[in-house]
């Protein structure tokens, strides 16, 4: 009998788990870690290809130095921020990604601008891969941070909710950050890359 009522015990307690939103957190926790390392991946293609843009301006404007080491140092404050799974619970790491992301971004922008100034730089089919590489890269961490925004909200929503938000506080589930207004303006403007026909 003792055994019967252990079970039923047991049973009674997972069923309740199940009611109060448990498992919901539990997916949906994982669906905001799969769209945060869509994100993180994104970031990564884009730093990959900076080495090679900067080495293709380098070979025509040798001579815009300030711009290309501003470039190159955001790009190491970029990829040496560490990216663990306590920035999707911490809102100050999570600021400090955005914004050297942002920092990143303005620089590449500029990099974008001075190739302007140089004709033979924009003939350039390696400098032409490049850029189109650095559209698509753009439009691709566009999509994966509209992605991840959607898995936050699906989860805060869950988190914030009666009486979910009595199991997210019994379990510690809290309300994680998303990206915000402010700093979406910054990090969402692709650097420019219009470079005429």
């Amino acid at each position: 009998m003792a055994k019967l009522l252990k079970w039923l015990a047991i049973a009674a307690f997972a069923s309740m788990l199940s009611a109060c939103g448990y498992n919901d957190f539990q997916t949906k926790d994982e669906a905001t870690k799969a769209a945060w390392s869509e994100v993180v991946n994104q970031y990564q293609r884009r730093a990959d290809l900076i080495p090679n843009l900067v080495n293709t301006v380098k070979g025509y404007a040798s001579h815009e130095r300030e711009t290309l080491e501003a470039v190159t140092k955001a790009r190491a404050a970029a990829t040496s921020f560490q990216i663990t799974p306590e920035v999707l619970n911490d809102p100050q790491a999570f600021s400090k990604f955005q914004q050297v992301q942002g920092e990143l971004s303005s620089a590449l922008s500029r990099l974008m601008a001075i190739s302007e100034n140089y004709p033979q730089l924009k003939a350039d089919t390696s400098f032409r891969d490049l850029q189109s590489q650095l559209e698509g890269t753009e439009n691709r961490i566009t999509v994966a941070r509209q992605r991840y925004i959607a898995a936050v909200q699906e989860y805060n929503v869950l988190a914030r909710s009666f009486p979910t938000n009595i199991t997210a506080k019994i379990f510690g589930y809290p309300v994680k950050p998303s990206f915000t207004v402010e700093n979406e303006k910054a990090i969402s403007a692709p650097p420019t890359v219009n470079f005429g026909k």
